[in-house]
């Protein structure tokens, strides 16, 4: 059982920070901020979890079968994230490609403190256990100073596949296109670095600066971070309706407004990032009919423009509604990986994409989110993040795009820098 109170706060951007400040003495802690960007499906603009309870971690094997049972048995709240290698748990797949992060496949945590922030309010919701600490933690929390930040070594980041081997990969995809195994393929590649030491909570806040998404996440799990800037929704059930906004169509911003307004029309009026949207969106409905009542599925937005601080996007907006013969976590499960992140047919995607890729996607592509005590949930799509594994010393981050007949390899490489930008001037 947890004790809740609410607060009244003066300067809630102020408070955000001292929560992600003081957050940092725990070994388990989720950020979430969704940086005051307009959305229609909202519950909150910040989230802070600290400090586990109990916990699920584990490897692909059955991994769906061991959260829903934690899920059903802890009836709480719970905050952790789902691996893209978990494919291989709904389908017979695999994931041979190298990892040099090192994450377990699933993460998920029952926390003993949460900050749950809408506008001015704050609510506070600790289990009873240690609901002492609250006034005091509260008290620690608004006297929160970033501490001093040591000198960082400088990192030399790498990327996984040349220019050439991804020119030639990509045109391989294409043949695979044309042979009609495949009519879309999420292709992605890794920029890395080795013997890096960062400091994590720096990069966050700079990387949520210059992007400030709606689905910004600082997370860590002891040693392994992630400092997320995604604009993209997985998925978020809200009683018994299901949420789905898959992106799919990328422009640049510009400084120049008249130059802006072009770009972002361009991306409206382009057929080929209409096709794969469109491609997407129907991969998406057919995932979400697997658990929804019957007719209850319906395209909400199609291929609607959203601005960013570096790029425009094409996001469509799929909902349904739940059978009730289906818990939650059948609805992550038979609509995992999600379509913008594989492709279509998605068995086909996901083959090639093994097959293709020079790395284990890991985390990346995966979802970070929350389950709440009455079983609904909201997760984000793991893209435009940073990763690290602190004693291994290892940081990654990877980008992709979607390889269809109308791509040309050039400019779906041009496409992978454009997203790679926000990351490389963190890192730099």
């Amino acid at each position: 059982m947890r004790t809740s109170i609410f607060k009244q706060i003066s300067d809630p951007k102020v408070f955000k920070q001292q929560l992600l400040f003081w957050g940092q003495q725990f070994r388990e802690i989720v950020f979430m901020d969704s940086n005051e960007y307009p959305q229609r499906y909202s519950s909150y603009d910040c989230i802070l979890a600290v400090d586990a309870l109990t916990a699920v971690k584990t490897d692909y094997h059955n991994a769906f079968e061991d959260l829903k049972q934690y899920q059903q048995i802890t009836k709480d709240w719970l905050f952790g994230y789902l691996s893209y290698d978990l494919k291989n748990d709904v389908e017979h797949l695999k994931s041979n490609n190298f990892d040099g992060l090192g994450f377990p496949d699933l993460f998920f945590f029952q926390p003993k403190k949460i900050f749950l922030l809408k506008g001015n309010e704050l609510e506070i919701q600790y289990l009873n256990m240690c609901d002492e600490e609250l006034e005091e933690d509260l008290g620690n929390i608004i006297e929160s100073r970033k501490s001093k930040i040591e000198t960082e070594e400088t990192i030399i980041i790498q990327q996984r596949i040349s220019r050439e081997n991804y020119l030639e990969k990509t045109s391989r995809i294409r043949d695979h296109i044309h042979q009609g195994d495949i009519y879309e393929v999420n292709f992605c590649m890794e920029f890395f670095a080795e013997n890096a030491i960062i400091n994590p909570l720096e990069k966050f806040i700079k990387l949520n600066e210059i992007s400030q998404p709606p689905f910004a996440i600082y997370f860590k799990n002891n040693k392994h971070f992630l400092l997320s800037a995604s604009p993209e929704r997985y998925l978020r059930k809200q009683g018994e309706v299901l949420i789905s906004q898959p992106i799919k169509g990328t422009s640049k911003r510009f400084l120049d407004p008249i130059e802006d307004e072009k770009s972002k029309n361009q991306l409206a009026s382009d057929p080929k990032e209409r096709a794969e949207n469109i491609m997407i969106t129907d991969l998406v409905r057919n995932d979400l009919s697997r658990t929804a009542q019957k007719g209850s599925v319906v395209v909400t937005e199609l291929c609607a423009i959203y601005s960013f601080m570096q790029v425009h996007q094409m996001i469509s907006t799929v909902t349904a509604k739940l059978d009730n013969q289906y818990s939650a976590v059948d609805a992550i499960k038979t609509t995992f990986p999600m379509g913008s992140m594989t492709g279509a047919p998605k068995i086909s995607a996901l083959k090639i994409i093994e097959e293709s890729e020079e790395t284990k996607r890991g985390l990346y592509s995966g979802a970070v989110g929350y389950f709440t005590p009455d079983g609904d949930f909201d997760f984000n799509v793991v893209i435009r993040s940073i990763l690290y594994n602190e004693e291994k010393k290892y940081v990654s981050f990877s980008v992709g795009s979607a390889i269809t007949a109308q791509s040309v390899p050039e400019k779906e490489y041009e496409e992978c820098l454009l997203k790679a930008k926000a990351m490389l001037e963190v890192l730099s």
